[in-house]
C-alpha cells in the first residue's frame, strides 16, 4: 500500500476513534443527584449509580474514568501534572490531558511515517522524530502557558500591591483590600486573589491561602510580598508603607526585565532562524521529493545530519545561555 494511503488511512481511524471516545463518555454533569444528596432525599435508578462517581471529568461522569483518574492522581507523577495543569489554569483533568498526549503521540507517529515514506532509514528517524514530539508536544503547551501566565502575573503585580497598599491606607483591612483586587485586576492576578478570599471564606487562614497562591504561581516577587505580610502578622508594623516599597522594586525588576528582553531580542530570534531554518528545509524536501533525500540517510553520508542536528543543537543552546541574561 501507497504510504500516503496509509498514513491518511491511520490519521482518520485515529481521530474517529478519539472522538468516538469523546462521545461515549460525554454526558452532562449530574446536578440533580448533587443537589438531591446535599438536600438529604433519596436518589433512584440511574441518579443512584451516577452518585457513587465521587467527582466529575471534563469529559463527562463515567465510573471507568473516575477509577483511571483516582488511581493516577494518587501517583508522584500525577501529582505533578495535576500542579502544572493548574499553574497554567488549563480546564483539564489529569485523565483528559494523558488522553490528549495518546492522541498528540499517534498523530506524531502518522506524520513522522508519512514524512519518511522514501525508504526505511528515513522512517524510523522520522518515525522516532515524531514519537518524541507527539509524546512531549502536550507537556511543552503547557510549560508554554505557564509561562506566559506567570509573565503577566509579574507585570501586574506592582500596581496591584499599590492598590493594596492604598487600600490598606484608606483603613480597610487586608482581607477586605484583597477582594477588592480580585474585583478591580485583570486576569490572571485577579482570579488568583479571588480564589484566596474564597478559600479564606471557607476556613482556611491567610497565611494558608496566600502559600496555596505561592504553589499556583511560584514568582519571586508573589515571594517577596507573602513573606512581607506573613512577617508583619507576626511582630506588627506599618504594612502599606512596606508594599510601597515592595511595589517600587518590583516595578524597578519589571522595567529592567523589559529592557533586558528589547535588547536581546536579536539574539533570541537570530538563534530560532539558525536552528530552525536547515530543518524546515529538510522537511519540505521531504515532503515535495521523499526519494531525494534518500541518498543523504544512506551509510556513509547519514553522518552528515546526524553531526549536522547536533552542531545546531548544541549552538542553540550557546545562544539561549548568552541572551538569558538573570535580574
Amino acid at each position: 500500500m501507497d504510504p500516503l494511503v496509509a498514513a491518511s488511512v491511520g490519521a482518520v481511524v485515529v481521530l474517529a476513534l478519539f472522538l468516538g471516545i469523546t462521545q461515549i463518555i460525554q454526558r452532562g454533569p449530574d446536578y440533580k443527584g448533587r443537589l438531591a444528596r446535599f438536600a438529604g432525599a433519596g436518589i433512584k435508578g440511574e441518579e443512584k449509580k451516577k452518585a457513587k462517581i465521587s467527582f466529575k471529568l471534563g469529559l463527562g461522569d463515567t465510573e471507568v474514568a473516575a477509577k483511571v483518574e483516582k488511581a493516577m492522581g494518587q501517583q508522584t507523577f500525577g501529582k505533578k501534572v495535576q500542579r502544572k495543569l493548574a499553574q497554567a489554569d488549563l480546564k483539564l483533568t489529569l485523565f483528559e490531558f494523558m488522553l490528549t498526549k495518546v492522541f498528540t503521540l499517534a498523530i506524531g507517529i502518522l506524520v513522522g511515517m508519512y514524512l519518511g515514506r522514501g525508504g526505511a532509514i528515513q522512517q524510523v528517524i522520522f518515525g522516532g522524530a515524531g514519537i518524541i514530539i507527539g509524546f512531549f508536544a502536550p507537556d511543552w503547551y503547557v510549560k508554554f502557558r505557564f509561562g506566559k501566565r506567570l509573565k503577566d502575573f509579574n507585570g501586574q503585580l506592582g500596581d496591584t500591591i499599590s492598590l493594596l497598599a492604598n487600600s490598606l491606607r484608606s483603613g480597610y483591612s487586608l482581607l477586605q483590600s484583597m477582594e477588592l483586587v480580585s474585583r478591580e485586576a485583570p486576569e490572571p492576578i485577579g482570579g488568583e486573589f479571588r480564589r484566596v478570599v474564597r478559600e479564606v471564606g471557607l476556613g482556611l487562614s491567610a497565611q494558608d491561602a496566600l502559600h496555596n497562591l505561592y504553589r499556583r504561581v511560584p514568582s519571586d516577587d508573589l515571594d517577596l510580598l507573602i513573606t512581607a505580610i506573613n512577617i508583619q502578622y507576626e511582630v506588627g508594623g506599618n504594612l502599606s508603607q512596606i508594599l510601597d516599597t515592595i511595589s517600587h522594586t518590583i516595578r524597578e525588576r519589571v522595567r529592567i526585565k523589559g529592557e533586558i528582553s528589547v535588547l536581546t531580542a536579536q539574539g533570541r530570534i537570530s538563534g530560532y532562524l539558525i536552528s530552525c531554518l536547515p530543518i524546515s528545509l529538510g522537511v519540505i524536501v521531504t515532503i515535495i521529493n521523499p526519494t531525494y533525500m534518500n541518498t543523504m540517510w544512506a551509510f556513509p553520508w547519514i553522518v552528515m545530519p546526524v553531526c549536522g542536528g547536533i552542531m545546531v543543537f548544541v549552538g542553540f543552546l550557546i545562544i539561549r545561555k548568552i541572551v538569558n541574561i538573570e535580574v
